[in-house]
């Protein structure tokens, strides 16, 4: 028998317990499995799965296999990538994640996990009670210079299609040209939809400018200017957080953070709602691939009409008025 094929019925029989720890901790990492190639990982993805889901507003690029599955992010591979829950801005967000490694980095590269209960009762009692009020906002500039093309990002050429899944998921949107701008507001804290718990769940850090290396930070905002990043967080009324806000938050996901080296034929599983996640600076080759699992969709108010562009030009603001 082939070592996939075992590695396939180890995991069908496994299923139901693998399922149960994740809910149980919040992570679970399988050792010893042989994950050599994309195919292997696509059967073991589906085998877990109640459903697999393609990724949307992706924030960085990713090559992508038949499953959906994906490779992990182009990032810098001398920066960190900042603890974040993947797609929590989006109206459709997998609720858990399938990381298998073919390819273990010489040094560095793990991808850490934090548990988003140790990062509420970390954080101060009256930033919840904002964030609990007003969530958050993203900003993001599609661009085919700078980070994401939207075409990429939403799957699709079609404008009208990116409108219709604007609209669906109550983003703001501006079309500048060939080039999109959206704006978000997004809840910073959620309920399980397992356990009922509440969870703090957002990409605020993450992809705030407070979080980018400050030379990168002061290199894109002279390039692009202040409003031109890739993309930025505010408070859900506009209002720009400080780098001390940002700091404090990050400085809850580091005393939170539990790690363990990749291994070549690691499977790991990771509820995206209770657990936050990282990439680690590495060194050598890293061939981590992912699969978006289990689908939650959260309802938004569509955006208000109030200030919007003429010429069927979008629903964006500019003047920031919701």
């Amino acid at each position: 028998m082939d070592a996939s094929d075992g590695t396939h019925d180890w995991v069908q029989r496994s299923r139901s317990g693998l399922r149960a720890a994740v809910t149980e901790h919040g992570a679970v990492l399988v050792r010893g499995l042989e994950l050599r190639d994309s195919a292997i990982f696509t059967t073991v993805s589906r085998t877990l799965a109640d459903e697999l889901m393609p990724e949307r507003e992706g924030f960085a690029h990713r090559n992508e296999a038949p499953g959906p599955v994906y490779s992990s992010s182009r990032w810098p591979q001398d920066q960190m990538m900042c603890m974040h829950h993947e797609l929590s801005y989006s109206h459709k967000f997998p609720s858990l994640l399938i990381l298998g490694c073919l390819t273990a980095p010489t040094r560095g590269g793990c991808t850490a996990v934090a548990d988003s209960r140790a990062v509420l009762d970390a954080l101060p009692t009256e930033v919840l009670d904002r964030f609990e009020t007003e969530g958050w906002l993203l900003t993001r500039n599609y661009s085919s210079l700078v980070g994401m093309p939207w075409a990429e990002a939403f799957g699709t050429t079609s404008r009208k299609e990116a409108e219709l899944y604007c609209r669906e998921g109550g983003i703001e949107y501006e079309w500048r040209g060939d080039e999109l701008r959206t704006r978000q507001r997004r809840p910073a804290l959620i309920r399980h939809p397992v356990t009922g718990r509440q969870s703090w769940f957002n990409q605020i850090s993450f992809l705030s400018e407070w979080s980018l290396d400050p030379d990168v930070r002061s290199y894109l905002r002279s390039v692009l200017g202040p409003d031109g990043l890739s993309f930025n967080t505010a408070w859900g009324n506009g209002e720009p957080f400080s780098a001390d806000l940002v700091q404090t938050i990050n400085e809850a996901y580091a005393r939170a953070t539990r790690r363990e080296p990749w291994q070549a034929g690691d499977l790991l599983l990771v509820d995206n709602i209770r657990m936050a996640h990282n990439r680690e600076p590495f060194e050598g080759d890293r061939q981590i691939l992912l699969a978006f699992a289990d689908p939650v969709r959260t309802q938004f108010a569509a955006p208000s009409t109030h200030g919007i562009h003429q010429q069927g030009t979008g629903i964006f603001d500019p003047k920031g008025q919701s």
